[in-house]
């Protein structure tokens, strides 16, 4: 459905984009990682037609975005991270005008009502939208991507700013509208894409650096297990017999949680399952364990094993190469 091909973005001397590739399937909703300044939202605004590539093709159902913009765009819904919304017209009146200006030809009443529905903003369309919360102009902004039933949809940091309960919210509503259409999310929120997202594509500095499935992501990037350890007992003897733990990489203490146990970061070596021998050395000793709760990696620890991982190999290859030429 989108195929993204050898693109290149140049802004004078400064390559922002270098020769990226990947392909999205119908109906796929793929997760697009990537830290500030790495080149994602160029992107991204290369897929939608809001800029031009300086080199590579761009694809969305067959159609090149560059050589033919107006056709490509018709199957595009985009909301940008600052949904393009006119403050002083009600949600009626907007969607009414952006389904005039998308020239679309469903049956006008029909579809803005059947959208309304699903993002469930059926009871707003009245009110002027610079008076509602910020999670209902976030689903005006998905009801404007919907207006023409595109067959792609490109979210840009759709849950920023928004409560918890939003959150949740129009997790949901992107889960349900990943049924019927192929998804582009763009987010640095990693429990929000494991939880949406059945692919991810990072990107850093201009280069793509994992396309993975979403579970895979996460096995290709393990590293050192990191656990915290509730435990009642001596802090200090506790501390020492669980830097004396074989696999145990590094260990300290984080503070009282409670009135009686004490909690403790515990970092094992890479691929070490030390629980088992946790739980025979702290019942040894008579300290009890009360709480072991594993740590997820954060969006952060992705990014720099990612690159850390891309940059060895590079050097790996840069030195055998090396060595080839001296021999």
């Amino acid at each position: 459905m989108i195929e993204f091909t050898d693109i290149y973005k140049n802004y004078g001397d400064k390559q922002a984009l270098k020769g990226i590739s990947f392909n999205v399937e119908a109906g796929e909703i793929l997760g697009f990682l990537g830290p500030n300044g790495a080149g994602k939202s160029t992107a991204l605004n290369i897929l939608t037609g809001y800029l031009s590539a300086s080199a590579g093709t761009a694809k969305v159902d067959g159609i090149d975005i560059l050589e033919n913009p107006i056709e490509a765009k018709k199957l595009i819904g985009f909301l940008p991270e600052l949904p393009p919304l006119y403050l002083d017209m009600t949600v009626k009146e907007y969607l009414y005008f952006v389904y005039e200006l998308k020239k679309c030809r469903l049956p006008k009443k029909q579809h803005i009502n059947e959208i309304c529905e699903v993002v469930k903003i059926n009871h707003v369309l009245n009110r002027v939208i610079k008076n509602l919360s910020k999670g209902y102009r976030q689903r005006v902004g998905i009801a404007q991507s919907l207006i023409g039933n595109p067959k792609v949809l490109v979210f840009d940091e759709p849950t920023v700013g928004l409560d918890p309960k939003q959150i949740i919210e129009i997790r949901n509503l992107i889960k349900f509208l990943g049924k019927e259409h192929t998804i582009i999310l763009s987010s640095h929120i990693l429990p929000e894409v494991q939880q949406v997202c059945s692919r991810i594509v990072v990107i850093n500095e201009g280069q793509i650096v994992a396309n993975e499935r979403t579970e895979d992501l996460i096995k290709a990037v393990e590293g050192p297990m990191k656990q915290i350890a509730k435990i009642v007992g001596p802090e200090t003897e506790v501390l020492k017999a669980l830097r004396e733990l074989p696999g145990v990489k590094y260990c300290e203490i984080l503070g009282k949680q409670d009135t009686d146990s004490v909690s403790y970061l515990i970092e094992s070596e890479e691929r070490i399952d030390i629980r088992k021998a946790l739980f025979h050395s702290l019942a040894s000793k008579g300290y009890p364990l009360i709480g072991l709760e594993g740590m997820e990696l954060s969006l952060e620890d992705i990014f720099v094993r990612l690159v850390t991982k891309k940059q060895e190999a590079e050097k790996k290859k840069k030195t055998i190469a090396e060595q080839r030429r001296a021999n």
